[in-house]
């Protein structure tokens, strides 16, 4: 029987170093990849940074993979605080409602819903690094400066789903300037 070469050692050791690389570029470079092109698709390309965009009523054609739920009613809003903090406001509503904040490598880092907020979501979020703005009753920092915001209600029927509808209609996802006191 022959006895492995050193050749033969360092081919295996060269595999496995590449492979473990590999992986790891993947793990780190996915997230980040991913998000950028949903940031991309919800804020179409960039020309709806800081504004809510409400979904339609789901159905079984939606989507042909990964359906979204038919008793939510969704909202996103990429937000950019480039040019400083955001004021993000979720009207409090009939029954179940979330909102979920996810960072620019795909990390939910913070959520809150009707049973922490009641009365609705008034939130600031703000750059880690930045001065701590002041003025809502809830301040968030995002560790990225570009990120997902994700609204959900609870909306099984036409007509909860237009409950929805109204009460989403005058929420807030806009530069902390622009946005009523």
């Amino acid at each position: 029987m022959k006895r492995p070469t050193l050749r033969t050692a360092a081919i295996v050791v060269f595999i496995a170093v590449a492979f473990t690389a590999g992986h790891l570029a993947v793990v780190t470079v996915w997230p980040w990849r991913a998000m950028s092109t949903a940031m991309d698709r919800i804020s179409q390309d960039g020309a709806a940074v800081n504004q809510w965009r409400h979904g339609q009523r789901a159905t079984g054609k939606s989507r042909r993979i990964v359906r979204p739920s038919p008793d939510l009613a969704n909202s996103s809003c990429v937000y950019d605080l480039s040019d400083g903090p955001v004021r993000i406001r979720a009207a409090a509503g009939d029954g179940y409602m979330s909102v979920s904040l996810y960072a620019a490598n795909s990390d939910n880092y913070f959520v809150v819903n009707d049973r922490n907020a009641p009365e609705g979501v008034d939130m600031i979020l703000y750059r880690r690094g930045q001065p701590r703005p002041s003025g809502a009753a809830l301040v968030v920092e995002s560790p990225s400066r570009r990120g997902i915001v994700l609204e959900r209600r609870l909306a099984p029927s036409p007509d909860r789903f237009a409950e929805a509808a109204r009460a989403r209609a005058n929420d807030i996802c806009a530069p902390l300037t622009e946005g009523p006191g």
